[in-house]
């Protein structure tokens, strides 16, 4: 970690870093400049419930790394992966405060959504937080319910169009696009017999969430060339498929990908998985499928 100075400082989970998250932000980083200060965003991983409730099922936007790469790009000074540990969970408030915000983060000033907890079982609030800020010499700017509300955008609004497969509500959430990030690793090769040549994506976090399935418009940069293509979310069916693959064709790429690490992002989603009569009646829907994406991307352009 750089050394910090004196910082106005943030902190949160910021899964899935929405437009909500990114108006704080923007906030935070006007407040440092304003006054001569660093700005800091502080938060944490594992994700808390992952493990005070060792949560099987807790399904996040980002991964860490993903999270990392876009708080990195808000044009903040200094990021903070804290690690969130069942000895940290059990710090006092007033421990929290002086280990992390004053020792580590020389914080200066505070902004934080008025509904924020922190310390063991979360049990202090922002008036205790404005409490420490007098006796350790930070201030405290609130954000208000009004300012969040305005936003009406929620991680928990972005995970439920995701697992109702709405891409494009849940981008426009997120004021930008879902990600996958993987290993591309050996499929099948169903797909390069039907004549659609896919790229099998292994996304080794089990905690990232993964969208309903189906059939996706998508876009990744390969070789710092923009691709776009097709992406098959599902269990292939037809095939006699069991196990979930996300496999994507990308249009006009002919390009061994085994081995490479692939960010794509996800645009817009075609129809269901199904189960066809047969290999000519799915290779019929591919095509239509291609049709479709093709379509859609040639208007995006224009």
């Amino acid at each position: 970690m750089k050394k910090i100075n004196n910082s106005v400082v943030t902190i949160g989970t910021f899964d899935g870093v929405h437009l909500g998250h990114r108006k704080i932000i923007k906030r935070l980083v006007e407040a440092a400049q304003d006054s001569i200060l660093e700005s800091a965003v502080l938060t944490f991983f594992p994700h808390p419930r992952m493990v005070l409730q060792k949560e099987v099922g807790i399904e996040l936007i980002n991964t860490i790394e993903e999270r990392k790469q876009i708080l990195l790009n808000t044009g903040i000074d200094h990021l903070i992966v804290y690690p969130f540990t069942k000895e940290f969970s059990r710090l006092s408030a007033k421990e929290y405060i002086e280990e992390v915000l004053v020792k580590k983060l020389h914080a200066k000033k505070v902004i934080i959504g008025y509904d924020h907890r922190f310390g063991r079982n979360r049990n202090a609030n922002i008036e205790d937080l404005r409490k420490y800020g007098k006796e350790y010499g930070f201030e405290v700017e609130e954000i208000s319910k009004q300012d969040v509300d305005e936003v009406a955008v929620s991680s928990t609004k972005i995970r439920k169009a995701l697992q109702e497969g709405n891409i494009e509500k849940a981008n426009s959430y997120l004021g930008s696009h879902f990600l996958l990030t993987g290993k591309i690793v050996k499929g099948k090769g169903i797909g390069k017999d039907l004549g659609f040549p896919t790229a099998n994506l292994k996304i080794e976090e089990a905690y990232k969430l993964i969208p309903k399935t189906g059939v996706y418009v998508v876009k990744a940069e390969i070789d710092n060339e923009e691709v776009f293509g097709m992406m098959n979310i599902g269990y292939n069916p037809t095939v006699g498929g069991s196990e979930k693959t996300i496999e994507t064709y990308f249009f006009n790429l002919d390009k061994n990908l085994y081995g490479k690490q692939l960010q794509i992002k996800m645009l817009k989603r075609i129809r269901e998985e199904k189960k066809f009569s047969g290999l000519e009646e799915l290779i019929k829907a591919m095509k239509k499928d291609e049709e479709f994406s093709i379509n859609y991307i040639n208007q995006l352009k224009s």
